[in-house]
């Protein structure tokens, strides 16, 4: 089947077709229904079957079975896929899973084992998944200037980094790509971020477009939502404000009707509207869900819809916890 079914863009360079696919929830971070392997290897065999060419995990997704579910999936598929996996949540001199590190000595450590677990001998675009406080920015991009020399890593990007510290980044090396939640409930990064990535030529990756789930409409009370969720913490999925972002989802229902596409559907193609330089990476690990996402390529709406859904009452409560929020936005 061909791969031209998606439009594709770049991101700082690096081509990707303009859905990706976010593998986090196949290891365990969404407890949605026991998932298995096989289903998982089966969503990503389908989504390159519709023409995703990129696909997002992490070393810290699991810890280390996410990437090498990801590697199981791709074996003899490698020229077909963008691989984007992070580093820098998992410190590899003892202290171990869950610990920010970015030193040049610990990336140097987390490329080999993210390189064995992917069966491959590069990877499409790195990212430094949390702003380490303790290195310096210029000394965690220098190292990954060197992997780009020598041939293991092609692009280099950044998560839920601050506009200061990109900048400094970028002036090391240039940086492809910016990953940071951004959705119809998360508008945040329209302030400042996305006119310095516009500025500075940087791709924009939004992890969690349809808000963790919320804004499919499905999710219509937080007692549907398993104890060991994490979702459950969630400012967002909690209490009043939980019932107060229902009405998000009532905009969004409104515009499906209108266009005859699912919540979903309509949330990813808001996204998409943003900019050619907007390529987001919804996660799921079902077929059936791959096919949606990826069909939202084709919804187009009226300038009256996005204008509507432009002027969406923000979400109620922050997007993370007080743990998380900490980390984000250095």
């Amino acid at each position: 089947m061909s791969n031209n079914i998606i439009k594709h863009i770049t991101l700082g360079g690096l081509d990707v077709s303009r859905i990706g696919l976010g593998a986090m929830s196949m290891s365990g971070y969404y407890n949605i229904g026991a998932g298995s392997d096989t289903e998982s290897i089966r969503t990503i065999h389908r989504a390159l079957e519709l023409g995703v060419t990129h696909i997002d995990t992490a070393e810290i997704y699991g810890p280390f079975s996410n990437e090498e579910l990801v590697g199981q999936a791709i074996k003899g598929r490698r020229d077909q896929v963008v691989i984007a996996t992070k580093f820098g949540l998992v410190s590899h001199a003892g202290a171990g899973p869950g610990v920010i590190d970015s030193s040049p000595a610990n990336i140097r450590v987390a490329v080999e084992g993210s390189l064995k677990r992917l069966g491959t001998d590069y990877i499409d675009l790195y990212y430094q998944h949390r702003v380490d406080p303790n290195t310096p920015i210029e000394d965690t991009v220098g190292v990954l200037a060197d992997l780009v020399a020598e041939g293991k890593i092609r692009y280099i990007g950044l998560s839920e980094a601050g506009t200061e510290t990109i900048r400094r980044a970028h002036t090391v090396h240039p940086i492809a790509a910016l990953q940071t939640e951004y959705s119809l409930w998360s508008r945040d990064p329209e302030a400042e971020l996305l006119p310095l990535l516009r500025e500075l030529g940087i791709g924009f990756v939004p992890y969690s477009p349809l808000g963790h789930g919320f804004l499919t409409g499905e999710i219509k009370s937080p007692e549907q939502l398993s104890d060991d969720d994490w979702r459950k913490t969630n400012p967002r999925f909690t209490g009043e404000n939980f019932q107060r972002n229902l009405r998000i989802v009532d905009e969004v229902k409104v515009v499906a009707s209108q266009t005859g596409a699912t919540l979903a559907q309509v949330a990813l193609a808001w996204l998409l509207a943003q900019g050619d330089d907007i390529a987001p990476i919804p996660g799921t690990k079902r077929v059936a869900r791959v096919e949606e996402n990826t069909a939202a390529d084709r919804v187009q709406l009226s300038t009256a819809q996005l204008e509507r859904l432009n002027n969406l009452t923000p979400a109620a409560g922050e997007r993370h916890d007080e743990g998380n929020m900490s980390v984000i936005d250095r």
